[in-house]
């Protein structure tokens, strides 16, 4: 039996909180730090905090932490419209107050607070986001419904998928593949002149990742929840 929505929601702001604080608050202790950690242990981190967070929240409200996610869950019909409302909200805002969080207590140095931004052209920049949130989604898809997948290893399919696509993407565009991760430090920063790519690349990705996996399952889309 599902917990309430209620509870869900408050779930997933916690849960993106915690990714966003942690996840990002390497890259500020990285950027001031040179050295301490690079693109191996920003990955790391990120990668870490995923597992922890669907390890603990994942069996109350699936542990999206990610509007990219929950819009490709809404897309392939795993997720009812009326409730994804409230899981977008509840993730961008666990993001805001988790980078406002930063922001505050990196007052002398603050930089970009682990803002994403691209080394490349929009375009390129564009589908390597795009592809990533694929990837990730494309897993994430299989850990999470198909009863064939091994249920007990979905935090590390997916916290493993999140680093590998920050290794291969991290120095490219940040590696966001989330809406929300991208949207909390560049509000907190001012950063915002690339924000647009990082919310609409990451879900135009995962709906595509989604759709590549249940077209490979051989699962028509499901019909939707009510």
């Amino acid at each position: 039996m599902q917990p309430p929505l209620t509870k869900r929601v408050a779930a997933e702001a916690i849960g993106t909180f915690t990714l966003v604080f942690i996840g990002c608050g390497a890259v500020v202790a990285d950027a001031n730090h040179p050295g301490a950690l690079g693109l191996v242990g920003v990955a790391l981190a990120f990668g870490l905090v995923v597992s922890a967070v669907i390890y603990a929240i994942g069996h109350l409200s699936g542990a999206h932490i990610n509007p990219a996610v929950t819009l490709a869950f809404v897309v392939t019909r795993h997720l009812p419209k009326r409730e994804a409302a409230f899981y977008l909200a509840a993730q961008f805002l666990g993001a805001i107050v988790a980078a406002g969080l930063l922001r505050e207590m990196w007052t002398d140095s603050p930089g970009q607070l682990g803002a994403t931004s691209f080394s490349v052209g929009v375009g390129t920049a564009f589908i390597y986001e795009g592809l990533l949130s694929a990837v990730l989604m494309f897993v994430v898809m299989a850990v999470a419904t198909d009863t064939r997948a091994v249920g007990a290893a979905a935090a590390i399919a997916v916290g493993a998928t999140v680093g590998l696509d920050i290794l291969c993407g991290g120095s490219v565009t940040g590696g966001s593949m989330n809406p929300a991760r991208s949207l909390g430090p560049a509000l907190a920063s001012g950063a915002t002149g690339d924000l647009w790519l990082y919310l609409i690349a990451p879900v135009a990705g995962a709906v595509i990742g989604a759709l590549a996996y249940q077209a490979v399952r051989g699962e028509a889309v499901a019909p939707e929840t009510v």
